[in-house]
């Protein structure tokens, strides 16, 4: 018998700009050759005048899916045919899933990031600021609310867009939320449980950033995460580690949102000791 030979691969795909520091690519391709899948995981620059095309290319050459980062997760709704829940509830999306032929749009940014916390505390009837209100902060906001946290407190540079999204959560959402404008250095309220980082502050290759924050007004009992996966050890990270407290890392989100967009595309459960190994391995 002749043995049947395959030579398609599956493709998925990131569509961002900048996109080149981004390291999706690694701990998503180690779940796929751990579970041994023809599948590749393509890292591509895109640019916002060029995301239709991409979308569009996309479907036409019969992608599975793929992750959209800055600055797409908003715009790329327009080029989408339906959107699922919680991506619709928060006006973004960084996972596009192929259903039937057809482009739905999915966030699993913020259930990532919840999956991370509940590692070290149940977001419950907890006090959150989150610093940003893009893509990531929309994301974060909705996730946590769902999740039971009782107050939010956003903070943002541009008063628009961050009214915006205390508006959503605190109308569309069982959480009061509060906007506060970022116009000088930030001292962390009484009784923050927990302080996310959801800007780019501190993205390679910027790496001295510093979000204006009064790092004095952190106590150990705060559990502080930062979104940035590019480096893992943000200057947030090592101060928040410096004052006690615990810690939830770019890679936790990021490994944790990978997971469940493998399983919007391939169907398996992939092993996140494996993906979180791959990065850490990069970033030694």
């Amino acid at each position: 018998m002749t043995k049947e030979l395959n030579f398609k691969q599956e493709l998925t795909a990131a569509f961002g700009q900048p996109i080149s520091e981004n390291p999706t690519q690694v701990m998503v391709e180690a779940a796929y050759r751990h579970h041994n899948l023809d599948w590749r995981y393509l890292t591509i620059e895109v640019g916002p005048n060029d995301l239709e095309d991409a979308v569009r290319g996309a479907k036409v050459m019969g992608f599975q899916g793929f992750n959209c980062t800055i600055p797409h997760k908003v715009k790329v709704i327009d080029y989408l045919d339906g959107l699922g829940e919680s991506a619709s509830l928060m006006g973004a999306v960084n996972c596009v899933v192929r259903k039937d032929g057809q482009w739905i749009g999915e966030n699993t940014d913020g259930k990532g990031f919840v999956s991370s916390l509940r590692e070290l505390t149940d977001p419950s009837g907890k006090k959150v600021v989150i610093f940003g209100a893009g893509g990531a902060a929309r994301a974060i906001g909705v996730e946590v609310a769902l999740a039971g946290a009782s107050a939010i407190t956003i903070v943002n540079r541009s008063s628009g867009r961050g009214e915006e999204l205390s508006s959503l959560l605190d109308e569309k959402l069982p959480a009061e939320a509060n906007f506060i404008p970022w116009e000088k250095t930030f001292v962390i309220p009484d009784g923050t449980d927990v302080l996310i980082n959801a800007t780019s502050i501190g993205l390679f290759p910027d790496l001295d950033a510093r979000l204006d924050l009064d790092i004095e007004s952190l106590t150990s009992e705060t559990v502080v995460a930062d979104v940035i996966p590019n480096p893992p050890e943000t200057n947030l990270v090592r101060d928040a580690k410096g004052k006690g407290c615990k810690v939830i890392d770019g890679l936790g989100m990021l490994v944790n949102q990978g997971v469940i967009g493998i399983r919007h595309w391939t169907g398996i459960d992939p092993d996140p000791v494996v993906m979180r190994a791959a990065l850490e391995e990069v970033f030694d």
